[in-house]
């Protein structure tokens, strides 16, 4: 482990290597949302920039004039010397260390034919521009780099001022730039952090309203739908005991009522458990597709429906259905069965699966004709309309398909759904208008 002294050292000589021949510190967003004078910037950026050039060129060409005419120097000598004294100001705001590693050599160059009644052995153009170098670098990079810029910038004015009052004067101004630089540094790392910490706590309150209303949600569904569930439960599993004289069928179908209220209980139970957890682990059961449609048609008829189902050639191996896919067709198929069940009773329920190479076409009708009168009317104590067709609509759109539902000519209801394998380059179907009876809602 090393002393205290050695990683001083190590970090001194690390920040020395930076500065040489390290990479540079390209410009960095303003930290925080953009403010008025930054918008104001931005919207006369386009305008300054050709005052700028202009500004530079004129100083340039100010330099220029001022060693040829104070040092008569040739042009040659001159122009090279006045345009290296300024380009530097140009770079610092793109790359600050490039700035003044092409800067630092100058201040030994811009001396050549210095008078001695010169206080500064430089021309004021390149002094101004290594001044706003040695600012942005400050503010830019490390404490280590700029005190380090600042310690070899100070070397040519004691070595070419002829005064030493002259040389503390230039040591004292740099200095007092490398301050105020450090200082914007520090004022931007606290405006930045501000920031980080702003969005932190922005972000906090969004997830704690997000689990306030889950924990809300959660809530209503217990003390509502858990209760009645477990009432419907607990009615079927007493009923062949409350009631004498029931017949072995109607014994076995309030014992699957009861069991499938209890398995309605566990699965509203995980529910409630993920939405009152912050980090719910991830569910690992796989969701239902194609290969669970008879089952779920299975259950159907056990309820009592009359349900039959024509399916077409099966996929090719080289096309499957997509799960997505598959999961959609399962959501729509299970939806239409319930709401039929719920609101025609005693319909015969016809559902349709064919699948193709690009997608995937179902269809659920019931026709009470085939059940006989008075059967297929809508239920007048179903209760109000829910958001059944909503969900399968929504299902179909986020695969790029489309789905139509609406009464049939016999008084019937039908819900189609073509769900292609890949979105279709075609905008969805509008949605129909809600219907007045049938087996969906």
């Amino acid at each position: 482990m090393e002393s205290g002294t050695a990683g001083v050292l190590r970090i001194g000589r690390d920040d020395l290597r930076r500065l040489l021949v390290g990479a540079d510190f390209p410009p960095s967003p303003p930290p925080g949302p953009p403010g008025r004078w930054r918008r104001r910037w931005q919207y006369a950026r386009p305008f300054l920039a050709p005052l700028l050039i202009f500004a530079l060129v004129g100083i340039t060409i100010a330099g220029i004039q001022y060693l040829s005419d104070t040092r008569g120097l040739p042009e040659w000598v001159a122009i090279p010397l006045a345009v290296g004294g300024t380009l530097p100001a140009v770079l610092a705001p793109f790359r600050p260390l490039f700035a003044w590693r092409f800067g630092y050599p100058l201040l030994y160059l811009g001396t050549i034919d210095a008078l001695p009644t010169e206080s500064w052995p430089w021309n004021p153009v390149q002094i101004i521009a290594f001044l706003f170098v040695l600012l942005v670098l400050a503010a830019r990079t490390s404490v280590g780099i700029a005190t380090w810029a600042g310690l070899l910038s100070v070397l040519p004015a004691y070595v070419f001022v002829p005064t030493k009052a002259n040389s503390h004067g230039v040591a004292i101004l740099f200095l007092a730039i490398l301050i105020v630089g450090d200082q914007v540094r520090r004022r931007r790392q606290s405006q930045r952090a501000l920031a980080e910490q702003a969005e932190r706590s922005e972000l906090e309150q969004a997830r704690r309203a997000v689990l306030e209303e889950r924990t809300r949600i959660a809530r209503e569904m217990h003390d509502v739908v858990a209760h009645h569930m477990s009432m419907i439960a607990v009615q079927a599993e007493t009923a062949p005991y409350r009631l004498t004289g029931l017949p072995e069928p109607a014994r076995d179908e309030f014992t699957a009522i009861a069991g499938s209220a209890r398995e309605a209980l566990a699965d509203m139970r995980r529910l409630l458990g993920v939405l009152r957890s912050e980090s719910a682990a991830p569910e690992t059961a796989p969701q239902p597709g194609l290969a669970d449609v008879p089952e779920l048609v299975e259950a159907a008829r056990r309820a009592g429906m009359a349900v039959t189902v024509a399916t077409g050639p099966e996929p090719a191996e080289s096309q499957p259905v997509p799960e997505a896919v598959g999961l959609a067709a399962y959501r729509i198929i299970q939806e239409a069965l319930a709401n039929a069940a719920r609101h025609a009773p005693g319909t015969a329920v016809r559902v349709s699966l064919d699948a193709d190479e690009r997608a995937l076409i179902i269809g659920v009708w019931n026709d009470p004709a085939a059940a006989g009168s008075g059967a297929g009317r809508p239920d007048a104590t179903a209760g109000p309309a829910g958001h059944g067709l909503t969900g399968m609509r929504e299902r179909a759109r986020l695969l790029g398909g489309r789905l139509r539902a609406g009464p049939t000519d016999n008084q019937g209801y039908a819900v189609t759904a073509h769900l292609p394998y890949e979105p279709e380059p075609t905008p969805p179907v509008p949605p129909d208008g809600e219907p007045n009876g049938g087996t969906s809602r």
